[in-house]
């Protein structure tokens, strides 16, 4: 199966997704609608997509004019009903996509926070292979509302942290794809963002990085198991 997976900068790729999906047999491909050139295969060849991060924002298209394409894209997977996984910004988009609101969150969460699993959430298909509780890596200042028709799949104190839209896609707030190399690329490079010193954030994802780097490993390989099945599978 082809993998695509949308990117919106160098230090916000894969991560431990590229291993997962390794790992399946599958074959993955990065694209931005940033870089303005054509989709390196027709859609109709890729089983799954996979949206990642990026330091801009969901709604920020005056700055970021292919936000505009890229939402007209991601209106065009859940048409078509194509298994895609969204990451952070890449959730909002999916969001924004299915016309929920997206804006400022009531807090920033920029570290490791508690998760909890909805009842849905248990037993959906790709997060219900998570503990029903995990600290959770996360940075993001913005949020979305749940589209109609979605399910919440699990929430921080602050926001909804994933949702499923239909049987083919879902967002997820937090970063299970995030690696120990892109963290510390994020803390020298946004050190001001930090609500610790960046001695201490280093600290705790030493100390967490693992675990959480098998959780994402494993969210993937649930995400790809269900893409597989999906008849628009390749």
């Amino acid at each position: 199966m082809n993998v695509l997976a949308v990117i919106h900068g160098d230090k916000v790729r894969a991560g431990v997704f590229a291993e997962a999906v390794a790992a399946a047999g599958h074959q993955l491909e990065e694209w931005s609608l940033a870089w303005d050139t054509p989709l390196p295969r027709p859609l109709d060849d890729y089983g799954a997509v996979l949206v990642f991060g990026g330091a801009m924002h969901a709604d920020q298209d005056d700055g970021h004019p292919w936000l505009r394409e890229e939402n007209l894209f991601l209106q065009r997977l859940l048409d078509r009903h194509v298994p895609v996984l969204g990451v952070c910004l890449g959730a909002q988009l999916l969001a924004k996509a299915a016309s929920a609101p997206v804006g400022l969150s009531s807090k920033p969460e920029v570290g490791w926070f508690e998760i909890e699993l909805t009842d849905e959430g248990r037993d959906d298909p790709v997060l219900g292979s998570l503990p029903s509780r995990f600290h959770a890596f996360e940075w993001h200042f913005y949020t979305h509302g749940l589209p109609a028709g979605a399910v919440e799949l699990a929430r921080s104190r602050v926001c909804t942290q994933a949702f499923r839209l239909g049987e083919s896609a879902w967002g997820v707030q937090f970063h299970p794809e995030v690696t120990a190399e892109q963290v510390e690329s994020w803390i020298v490079e946004d050190a001001d963002e930090l609500p610790v010193s960046a001695e201490a954030f280093a600290a705790e994802t030493v100390r967490r990085i693992a675990d959480w780097n098998e959780l994402g490993r494993t969210l993937c390989a649930g995400f790809l198991e269900v893409a597989a099945r999906s008849p628009v599978s390749v």
